[in-house]
């Protein structure tokens, strides 16, 4: 008897949370990315794959495996989703990408946008803990 008056709650369990993260569409699964954006991906792994190459007949095997350890490390480090973002400048020490100046460092910030909402702190912690599910950060309407 009691157990026909509880309403179940299941808390991760949500595929589709509409109210949380819009309407899914299905164009992003029938297109595929632009074939320039595929081959800049491939080149830069091209040559990622050169560089360990390099460093391992320079400097031995075990060398390109502790960079390898290292950049796993400082992926994993990141703030708590709100105000701040996570810079992840050990990251970018490591790779190489300080040096880097790319058109996404000063056009197209997703802070200035008119349709940012700003972070829901408590829904990226349920993501990041497990408790819920989908992206951490909707960040536009």
């Amino acid at each position: 008897m009691a157990a026909q008056n509880k309403i179940s709650h299941q808390v991760g369990e949500f595929q589709n949370d509409v109210f949380r993260f819009d309407i899914h569409g299905v164009k992003s699964d029938i297109v595929g990315s632009h074939p320039l954006e595929t081959l800049c991906q491939s080149a830069k792994q091209r040559e990622e794959e050169m560089k360990r190459r390099i460093l391992a007949n320079t400097y031995g095997t075990a060398f390109p495996m502790k960079m390898d350890f290292d950049r796993q490390i400082l992926s994993r480090f990141q703030r708590p989703t709100g105000a701040i973002p996570s810079s992840m400048l050990g990251l970018e020490a490591v790779t190489g990408s300080l040096e880097d100046f790319g058109f996404e460092h000063y056009l197209n910030d997703p802070r200035e946008s008119e349709s940012f909402r700003p972070a829901d702190l408590h829904h990226g912690m349920e993501v990041r803990i497990g408790l819920s599910k989908g992206p951490a950060h909707p960040s536009f309407i």
